[in-house]
């Protein structure tokens, strides 16, 4: 059967790597650090997919941005800590080399910076796998569709062969705007009902079921 989508595009933190509690943990431990308010799980969650930048303004609405950079520097020192301990989903590895090897063209748009998306991918060994990456420090930010685009126009491949595979009503947004196809992810940072409110394709439960989707409809 004819593959339906050339370009997956796939969210990194909360989709393929299980680092959602390690953000949270970081960004509440850089918030005590400083004295500044320490933001719910469900607030903390919420930013995952955001640019540092753009999540610090949105749970740090009251505290001068000129504070930013310290905390900033407070959540990477924490992340870092955490980083060791944080994986990929049990049998993202594989999907991710299983659709490499079916012919699929494969891209990272991510709130990461490049520095921290690198890292992650030397680290799994998954680098080889992408034909382009983009990241939150390298100009448009989620929502904003620019991510997708830029990868959609290397890669040329139109909106219409295209998807957006994500955990965070962000991704989805992003992919909306760009006019995109989306794949919700129920399994990592944002619960099923923010992704379902962006109409996506499906929303799953698990790598197994996103795997099987992917070579079933894709």
């Amino acid at each position: 059967m004819p593959k339906r989508f050339d370009l997956l595009v796939f969210d990194w933190d909360g989709t393929l790597m299980d680092s959602a509690e390690a953000i949270v943990e970081a960004i509440q431990a850089a918030c005590h650090d400083l004295a500044l308010p320490v933001p719910t799980d469900d607030n903390a969650r919420f930013i995952i997919g955001m640019s540092l930048h753009d999540a610090l303004a949105h749970i740090l609405p009251e505290v001068d941005s000129a504070q930013h950079p310290l905390v900033a520097e407070r959540y990477r020192h924490h992340f870092l800590l955490r980083d060791s301990a944080t994986a990929l989903f049990p049998g993202a590895a594989d999907t991710i080399k299983e659709l490499h090897t079916a012919g699929f063209l494969l891209a990272v748009a991510t709130g990461k910076s490049r520095r921290g998306l690198n890292r992650a991918l030397e680290a799994t060994g998954l680098a080889g796998y992408f034909h382009a990456t983009r990241c939150a420090d390298e100009g448009f930010c989620k929502p904003h569709p620019g991510m997708l685009t830029e990868l959609m126009k290397l890669l040329r491949v139109p909106p219409d062969r295209t998807v957006m595979i994500g955990d965070t009503s962000h991704d989805m947004a992003m992919a909306q705007s760009a006019n995109v196809a989306r794949l919700g992810v129920a399994y990592g940072a944002h619960v099923r009902d923010a992704l379902l409110a962006y109409e996506p394709l499906a929303c799953l439960d698990a790598i197994s079921e996103l795997r099987t989707w992917l070579f079933t409809h894709a």
